[in-house]
């Protein structure tokens, strides 16, 4: 017999970009299905670098010290010469943390690991994933899609596409994937293996005969990683992968076991459309890389840290064009996510791994979106611009940080050495007076550094951390047409 359920958004896929989204959805109360048509977790780790930006989306999500406690700092990457000699050299580039920036490297979690992490924290939402429900096909009207998931129809007033690159949803809305193939292929396995120690990321060989052996922080495995010629099958057993690396490195290098392993072709695709009427793709689904950077979870997630909110707030009432500006934001981001992957991987195969400050993802933004509005100058931050962190005192004497003023599905508006605003209160929306009159006080300076806004002047920080509006007290008319545009009305 069939079952006919009803809910707000149905989310196809459950990787990092479909937990995103469940998670940013369950904590402001939305109604939604996350199905996954696999019978059991993903258990590989295809990704396995959490980059800076992400951090902070996963300390907004609560996360973040557990994924610390779960992984690892990168070991150094050690290029071994002919002679057996090597070298040792650092991913990232150097320095630290700022006040502005609190989280400098890219962290080690493998990506089971974080995907696990990811589904404690939905539970804790009161909600959990389906496995082995597969979308099988489906239809939309103006109210809404009807999908076909296993034995069931599923009424949904949205759905999202997180199905990955061969996504089923994006075939079914016939949106083009265009790109091309990058002319590499590669295996990547997690073994048990014995022969080489786990202080470096070892790189042996060049070109078509290299091979790399990366230490998977918080576990006892190995990363091995290769590639491989385009065409045949590829044996991906412990003794195929054991004289492969002995092959290359010249070492007695014995592999124990296989826990997980894959031989993939590289691509660089974009979807032409993240959107066709109420349905949506995000993650690996609209857009497909090669691994190199790390820049492919970190998208995934982003994508849907964007979209969770603005579907939030077009559920409770906020105008439908809300949505437009998902695909407006997000596709540019991806292609530029496309271009930096692409170029570090030409970098590898001229012999070089590193990783610079784009790799970080703090400086991406969306100053050219319809939602970034610039009424008022700023020495450092511009509307659109990622919203800077800053350690604060509360008025009542005890240290906080911007961050933690931010955190949370609300909006924030922070006054700057002024009076209370004349805005009406109203639900979702928090305000801070940054100041001697305010509930903030700025002690060291950090927050005049990091937005260099003058006396009188107002930012608002969307839910995902972004500045949607620079204004001065006398543009508060605009801010309030402003709110009622994304939904945050009195």
């Amino acid at each position: 017999m069939t079952q006919h359920l009803t809910t707000d958004v149905l989310i196809c896929g459950a990787g990092a970009a479909g937990l995103s989204l469940a998670i940013d959805l369950a904590r402001r109360g939305v109604d939604f299905r996350l199905i996954e048509k696999a019978d059991e977790p993903f258990h590989g780790s295809r990704g396995k670098g959490i980059q800076p930006r992400s951090l902070e989306v996963f300390e907004d999500y609560g996360i973040v010290d557990r994924l610390f406690a779960t992984g690892g700092p990168y070991p150094p990457i050690r290029e071994y010469r002919a002679d057996g000699s090597f070298a040792d050299s650092s991913l990232a580039e150097p320095g630290g943390a700022t006040p502005a920036e609190p989280y400098h490297e890219p962290l080690m979690v493998p990506q089971f690991q974080t995907e696990g992490v990811m589904r404690e924290r939905l539970t804790e939402l009161g909600h959990h994933v389906a496995f082995g429900q597969e979308l099988m096909g489906f239809a939309q009207d103006d109210a809404g899609v009807t999908a076909e998931v296993g034995d069931a129809t599923v009424r949904a007033r949205y759905l999202v596409g997180a199905d990955g690159g061969r996504s089923l949803v994006r075939h079914t809305l016939g949106v083009e994937f265009p790109g091309k193939t990058l002319g590499v292929r590669a295996i990547v396995a997690d073994v048990v293996l014995e022969g080489i120690g786990r202080e470096a990321w070892h790189r042996f060989g060049s070109a078509m005969e290299q091979v790399m052996l990366c230490p998977l922080a918080g576990t006892e495995l190995m990363q091995v990683q290769g590639p491989v010629p385009l065409e045949g099958d590829v044996d991906l057993s412990a003794g195929a992968l054991t004289a492969l690396v002995r092959e290359r490195t010249g070492r007695d290098i014995i592999i124990r076991s296989v826990s997980w392993a894959s031989a993939y072709s590289m691509n660089a695709r974009l979807a032409d459309r993240y959107r066709v009427g109420r349905v949506f793709l995000a993650g690996d689904a609209a857009h497909t890389h090669p691994p190199t950077g790390g820049q492919g979870l970190n998208t995934s997630v982003q994508d849907s840290y964007n979209l969770g909110w603005k579907l939030a707030a077009v559920l409770r009432g906020a105008p439908e064009t809300l949505l437009v500006t998902y695909e407006a934001e997000r596709r540019p981001i991806a292609a530029g996510m496309l271009g930096l992957s692409t170029r570090l991987l030409d970098e590898v195969k001229q012999g070089a791994m590193r990783r610079d400050r784009a790799a970080r993802q703090l400086d991406l933004g969306y100053p050219d979106s319809s939602l970034a509005l610039q009424a008022r100058a700023s020495e450092r931050v511009q509307a659109g611009d990622r919203a800077p962190d800053a350690p604060v005192r509360g008025a009542a004497g005890q240290p906080t940080r911007l961050f933690s003023l931010f955190r949370g599905p609300h909006w924030t508006l922070l006054g700057c050495e002024t009076n209370r605003v004349a805005i009406a209160p109203r639900p979702g929306l928090h305000v801070h007076i940054v100041g001697p009159r305010g509930d903030i006080a700025d002690d060291c300076g950090h927050v005049h550094d990091a937005y260099g806004v003058s006396p009188g002047g107002w930012v608002l920080v969307r839910p995902d951390g972004y500045i949607g509006a620079v204004v001065g007290a006398e543009d508060m008319p605009m801010l309030e047409r402003y709110l009622a545009e994304v939904g945050a009305t009195a």
